[in-house]
């Protein structure tokens, strides 16, 4: 028998079984294995594959279903789809074919075609195929199953397939926590997680990758270190993928020390590692450090790509270093990389920092080979606010540009408001009310986690719903007495609402993030870190307050919001106020 390695190798051997015939003993077998290259090899060549199985007379059940499975894989998996129907139709029993029916290994590889495609409703439908079929019963089935409701958003109806199945193996629960993490709903992430520790279902490589995800989303240190503790006991540790989890894990819940000794122990660092370590020293303010890094990465010839670089420009924007960001952006080149919007942006960003608003608007009008979006002109309006160019922001909103924004997104608006409120403008402000509630957007609000004895509180902006609410409340008072003595002056500029000053103070220390530092306090114990975890930029009113806190109440603070990290003691912050 022939090995295969080359579509040329391919069709050699297909002509030699056209000259042979099917007298030939191995003729079905060296075809099965040309038709198996042509489908699933990466040198293979689908349309060949597709070619030899239209022309087979009485294809089995592994024709189709390699096929399907490959479309599955491929750029457009609505082939797989089409294909699945033509054999569950039986539509070319006509043309003298006969068509086997799907089976148990038919329908997992169509519903990873419905999950690439995010498409449901087709989901659904095949769903219900299953149900006729007979096969629901079916684990691989059923893990199958789950996974298209998750990967379609749907954690829901993925969570429904997982409670009415017979009996549920690694894969069920992976696939489930999984989809819950992609959805945004990492705390649910991390009870299934528990669950499957209790119910006796040992995780893999891939749960742990999943559920740390889950860990570094939400802050929650402790359960993070729990699967740590697992990885090693399994001996797990220096699989690079679980590496790199935890070094991100650990980067983002604010141990950037634990994340060191985690990289320093992976063996065999690829890409991802070094990405992730460089990632969490830039966002930490350790910017010189990620640069060592990327050095030492560059010598140990392990090639950049799109998301290092993104790491090594975020660390040169957090230490306002505009020209050695100008350097990275221009030696991507030489990696055989384009850069991307997110890359011109950390540029845009650090001009906007350093106040150079001119410089910042010439290079998104003027040296940028691709089209600015929306966020880069929404950075540019940021700095506008921050730093009171009033007439630029007023020129900038007549721009055509920024109006032209993507009607679904919020930010823009919410930003666009704020800065007619700035300067004064209450009229247009309210017109962006109107237009979010006519799109019906609805702003983010802003939200901080903090982990307590294993379990994550969320807090929004004037949140009454806790438990210890009222506690929370009342700490708060004490809190804002303590800081008022030593100066502190609510930034009430920061509440643009037309409202008197006293509300608008009001409005200011009822932000999540005060809720969250106030229920740390009660919380934990004197001299304890408390690290806190938010999903909106820091506005400069929490920023002058957590460094106030941190010195009356002797307590590190860290919070990481969507930008960086904070780190808060005895009154200042290691972002040195650049954020």
């Amino acid at each position: 028998a022939m090995e295969i390695s080359t579509m040329a190798q391919a069709m050699q051997l297909h002509a030699r079984l056209l000259k042979s015939g099917q007298e030939d003993p191995t003729h079905f077998q060296n075809l099965s294995k040309l038709f198996t290259f042509s489908a699933l090899s990466p040198s293979g060549d689908l349309t060949y594959a597709r070619h030899i199985l239209t022309n087979l007379r009485t294809p089995n059940s592994y024709y189709y279903n390699t096929m399907i499975r490959a479309y599955s894989d491929s750029p457009d998996p609505t082939r797989s789809i089409t294909l699945f129907l033509s054999m569950y139709c039986r539509r070319e029993e006509q043309l003298g074919v006969v068509v086997p029916g799907p089976d148990k290994f038919t329908y997992p590889f169509v519903l990873k075609a419905c999950s690439k495609l995010r498409n449901t409703q087709m989901g659904k439908q095949i769903h219900g195929l299953i149900l006729k079929s007979g096969l629901i019963s079916d684990r691989y089935v059923n893990n199958a199953l789950i996974h298209m409701y998750a990967g379609c958003g749907d954690s829901g109806l993925a969570l429904k397939v997982f409670d009415e199945m017979p009996e549920r193996d690694v894969v069920s629960w992976t696939s489930l926590i999984d989809g819950f993490v992609d959805n945004n709903r990492p705390i649910e992430a991390i009870k299934l997680f528990e669950l499957m520790m209790e119910s006796g279902v040992d995780p893999n490589e891939a749960t742990l990758v999943s559920v740390l995800r889950a860990c570094a989303d939400t802050g929650a240190l402790s359960i993070g270190k729990k699967v740590h503790s697992f990885v090693k006991e399994k001996d797990l540790s220096m699989k690079a993928n679980v590496g790199t989890a935890l070094i991100d894990m650990y980067a983002k819940c604010g141990c950037i020390d634990d994340a060191r000794r985690v990289f320093d122990e992976t063996m065999d660092k690829d890409v991802y590692a070094w990405t992730a370590m460089i990632s969490g020293l830039a966002s930490h303010g350790l910017s010189e450090e990620a640069m060592e890094h990327f050095e030492l990465m560059k010598s140990c010839n392990v090639k950049p790509d799109e998301r290092t670089m993104t790491a090594v420009l975020s660390a040169c924007r957090n230490a306002g270093w505009i020209g050695k960001g100008l350097y990275h952006i221009r030696s991507m080149k030489k990696y055989k990389l384009r850069p991307t919007i997110q890359h011109y942006g950390c540029i845009v960003d650090t001009f906007v920092r350093a106040g150079q608003l001119d410089e910042a608007e010439q290079f998104i009008r003027k040296m940028m080979p691709i089209d600015p979006d929306v966020v880069l002109w929404r950075t540019l309006l940021w700095g506008c606010k921050v730093h009171g160019d009033v007439e630029r922001s007023k020129r900038l909103l007549k721009d055509v540009e920024l109006l032209k924004m993507d009607s679904r997104d919020c930010g823009s608006y919410v930003l666009l408001g704020n800065v007619y409120a700035a300067t004064g403008n209450w009229k247009e402000k309210a017109k962006m009310r109107e237009l979010m509630n006519q799109r019906g957007l609805v702003k983010t609000p802003g939200s901080s986690r903090i982990e307590i004895d294993g379990n994550v509180h969320e807090f929004t902006a004037g949140d009454s719903r806790h438990v210890e609410a009222e506690h929370i409340y009342a700490k708060l008072d004490e809190m804002e007495q303590n800081v008022r003595r030593e100066g502190y002056d609510p930034k009430v500029s920061e509440v643009l609402l037309e409202i008197d000053d006293d509300e608008k103070a009001s409005q200011l220390l009822h932000h999540s993030e005060k809720l969250a530092v106030s229920f740390g306090l009660i919380r934990t114990d004197p001299g304890t870190v408390i690290r806190i975890v938010k999903n909106l930029r820091s506005c400069e009113d929490c920023h002058s307050f957590m460094k106030l806190i941190s010195k009356l109440y002797q307590r590190e603070i860290i919070i990481r919001d969507r930008i960086r990290y904070h780190h808060f003691k005895d009154g200042e912050c290691s972002c040195g106020d650049r954020w």
